[in-house]
């Protein structure tokens, strides 16, 4: 498919940011379709129009389309956009391979590392599905909460795909005027980038629930960033990405902003919370 204009598309995971990057793709007059795992919230997005499990203060467009199987979610699809937890991320892809769309670029916006094998996410497709080209492989990351997204508040992220020319591609389709999309084929440094982060702020979280101060905080990020670009590097990253959306920007969200999941572990962590 490549070349192939982009008219439809199947977003795998209806959690907050699958919901909100659905919604921001058939706002844009796309054919979309949003595989949902859980029963409960397909009811609630068919019949109300809002996912109020995962985002419920967000009605959502009445053309966005809930499905329940992956040949629903995939048949003739131009585009595929995975957003499950990693943990379970093999788990789905090894399902729903046999119901790709031949040849249709394959865009992630899951960050995170498989805990058993330590791969990134387009490595976990790519040992799922040897045969899938790099260059069909994409990552969006960059910081973005997906309840500001969904307000539409400016945000600003990163497309990272080896062949350039489908980063512009997947550029073009998921650009709005408040969501900001550049592009990279630094693949390896992005996925990287949007997976260490959050150990980081698990330990600025720690920090700020022990009212170590700002700098400590500051310390945090900055030596943080430090150890993630250097393990980047070595594993063939580009070191300007870490000082760009997906690196710094994304760290310093994840660190600071009062809707980090990792932020708020941290602070549970300080407190002595059971989590």
């Amino acid at each position: 498919m490549e070349g192939t204009q982009i008219s439809s598309i199947g977003v795998i995971g209806a959690g907050a940011w699958g919901t909100t990057l659905a919604n921001l793709l058939v706002e844009k007059g796309y054919r979309v379709s949003l595989w949902v795992r859980e029963e409960e919230v397909f009811n609630q997005i068919k019949e109300k129009g809002v996912n109020e499990t995962f985002l419920p203060e967000t009605r959502l467009h009445p053309q966005l389309e809930p499905v329940r199987t992956f040949p629903e979610a995939l048949r003739g699809k131009d585009l595929v956009l995975m957003v499950v937890p990693s943990h379970v991320f093999r788990d789905v892809f090894m399902e729903l391979k046999s119901h790709l769309p031949k040849g249709a670029p394959i865009v992630t916006a899951t960050k995170g590392i498989e805990n058993e094998t330590l791969m990134t996410m387009s490595q976990v497709i790519r040992s799922v599905l040897p045969a899938c080209s790099e260059g069909r492989l994409a990552c969006l990351a960059g910081p973005s909460f997906a309840k500001e997204v969904s307000m539409k508040r400016p945000t600003a992220v990163t497309i990272a795909c080896k062949d350039v020319k489908q980063a512009e591609r997947i550029q073009h389709t998921f650009y709005t005027e408040f969501f900001r999309v550049y592009t990279t084929n630094d693949l390896m440094g992005v996925e990287l980038c949007g997976a260490l982060k959050n150990v980081i702020a698990i330990a600025a979280g720690v920090a700020d629930g022990l009212s170590f101060g700002h700098n400590a905080r500051a310390a945090l990020i900055t030596r943080g960033l430090a150890e993630i670009a250097r393990l980047g590097v070595s594993m063939g990253a580009n070191p300007l990405t870490f000082a760009g959306l997906a690196g710094l920007g994304d760290l310093v969200l994840t660190c600071t902003g009062d809707l980090s999941r990792n932020r708020t572990v941290g602070l549970k962590i300080a407190q002595g919370m059971d989590l």
